[in-house]
């Protein structure tokens, strides 16, 4: 099983940029964190985009679900942004049916080593792989139905919505 990893910024990616004292992109750090974490798997690894997801448009939302849906593989992991994670969960679910795509993030910056990045990424990983075909967002160690799921700013966690 080959899983398709796509890489659009948010937390997981940020660093310090000391000079102008403010979180700044350079390169993403997944090959480090694959590394790091020991990673197994057979994974296809693409950089869409470098953005704040507060920065995403919809026409960057399209073009992820377009990604998702131009390549082989039908188990694909997404990092993003937290804060408009579920918006790009939902632009998914209208046009990606026939795969397991999992979406994640970081509340806190990789680069910082304190950041709950690395174990996040290792639960997308793992949630992929046993799914059925669905948009699906796995933070915390749990995962979740994409429509079922908010982000608690207060506790700075995911947490699952109550039932209708």
């Amino acid at each position: 099983m080959v899983i398709r990893v796509f890489v659009t910024g948010g937390t997981f990616d940020k660093e310090y940029d000391e000079i102008r004292g403010r979180l700044s992109f350079g390169d993403t750090h997944l090959p480090e964190m694959l590394e790091r974490g020991r990673c197994g798997l057979t994974l296809e690894l693409r950089t869409l985009m470098m953005v704040d997801s507060l920065e995403m448009t919809e026409a960057d939302r399209e073009m992820i679900a377009e990604n998702c849906l131009r390549v082989a593989e039908t188990r694909i992991v997404i990092t993003h942004g937290t804060d408009t994670l579920v918006e790009t969960a939902r632009v998914l679910a209208d046009k990606v049916t026939d795969r397991t795509v999992v979406l994640t993030g970081a509340m806190i910056p990789y680069a910082f080593g304190s950041s709950d990045g690395l174990f996040n990424l290792g639960s997308a990983l793992s949630f992929a792989q046993v799914l059925p075909p669905g948009i699906y967002v796995a933070m915390n160690g749990r995962w979740f139905p994409w429509n079922r799921v908010k982000k608690n700013r207060r506790t700075g966690r995911f947490e699952e919505l109550e039932a209708d």
